[in-house]
């Protein structure tokens, strides 16, 4: 078992990182290689992805949810065995995002590519093309933003 930690600063408050995490069936806008997420119910997701050329699904539990700071997961039958995302005020507009992740690489692909960073790389990346997701959406207007009122934030 091996673990990858990455973060990145965004600039929107914790609570609009948040929100943008728990879509997920948005992940594949900025997780390479997710074809798609579907929530099976309110702790179960069903994911598919392409890894290392093949076609993989499996499921995910998840099992911590601290509004506007923490989310983990366990999965079932997935390279990945455990996410844990969390979610530090930097400011009123810039939060810390942190993804720590365990996987249990299978075959002598994800070895080669364990060995050489390349999943490391992969999940950087990954936060990288969230930051430019959010930030895109997230627009002040005055107090509010168009992100806020979509999500229901009232002030």
């Amino acid at each position: 078992m091996s673990t990858v930690e990455k973060s990145i600063e965004v600039n929107v408050p914790e609570y609009t990182a948040y929100a943008q995490w728990t879509r997920y069936e948005e992940f594949p806008q900025f997780m390479e290689g997710v074809k798609e997420v579907k929530r099976l119910d309110a702790k179960r997701l069903h994911w598919k992805a392409e890894i290392a050329g093949q076609d993989k699904e499996w499921d995910a539990e998840i099992t911590e949810e601290k509004a506007d700071q923490r989310l983990a997961w366990t999965s079932q039958g997935g390279d990945i065995k455990g996410w844990v995302v969390t979610f530090h005020r930097l400011s009123d507009a810039r939060t810390k995002v942190m993804l720590q992740l365990e996987y249990d690489p299978q075959g002598l692909a994800d070895n080669v590519g364990e060995a050489l960073g390349m999943v490391s790389s992969r999940v950087q990346k990954d936060l990288e093309r969230f930051k430019e997701v959010i930030e895109k959406r997230w627009r002040p207007a005055g107090r509010e933003t168009i992100f806020d009122i979509a999500v229901g934030k009232t002030y």
